[in-house]
Parts: C-alpha cells; structure tokens; sequence
C-alpha cells in the first residue's frame, strides 16, 4: 500500500496543523464513524511519533505514516490525501491496486 498526499493536502497541513521539516503525521483506524470499508470505524489523524511503521511517504521532509497495527484498515487499497476545496478541510479516497 502507498500513501499519497497532493501539494494541495500538504499546503493544508502546513497551513491549519502548522507542520513542518521532521514533524511526523499518523493516519489511523479510530472507532466511531464509519468507512467504504468498515461500518463504525473511520480514519483519524494526528501528530504523532512512530512506534511501529506499517508504511510511510515523506514529502517537503513532513513524514506520514500508518502503523502496521492499522494496516488492516485499508484493505489492501492505497490512501490519497486530499482537500475538500468547498469546506476547506482534508478528504481521503481509497484506491484500489
């Protein structure tokens, strides 16, 4: 599996969760809400170390990372991050490999 960020999702984490060079962002399986994939679970995100990276991208030296732990959660499809141009905040789309 492969993490994607677009430039416009990277200029929003820089923006609204003010990261920069080195932070470490974590996306993960959070329960509550629900997914294409998992009734009552959703995807969180957070700034966060790594303890056990399953998969991680780094782009403008800001790493995003799934532990291995949450891997599960994706079956088997890429994550692409993105931005909801008419609310202004972060979306994910699942792709299928």
């Amino acid at each position: 599996m492969n993490i994607k960020i677009t430039e416009e999702a990277l200029h929003w984490f820089k923006e609204e969760m003010e990261v920069s060079a080195g932070d470490t962002i974590r996306f993960y399986a959070r329960y509550g809400g629900s997914s294409p994939f998992h009734e009552g679970f959703s995807l969180g995100m957070n700034r966060e170390e790594p303890h056990d990276v399953g998969i991680m991208q780094t782009i403008d030296q800001v790493h995003f990372y799934i532990e291995k732990d949450d891997l599960w959660f994706f079956n088997d499809h890429d994550l692409l991050v993105d931005v909801n141009l008419e609310t202004d905040e972060i979306k994910y789309d699942y792709i299928k490999k």
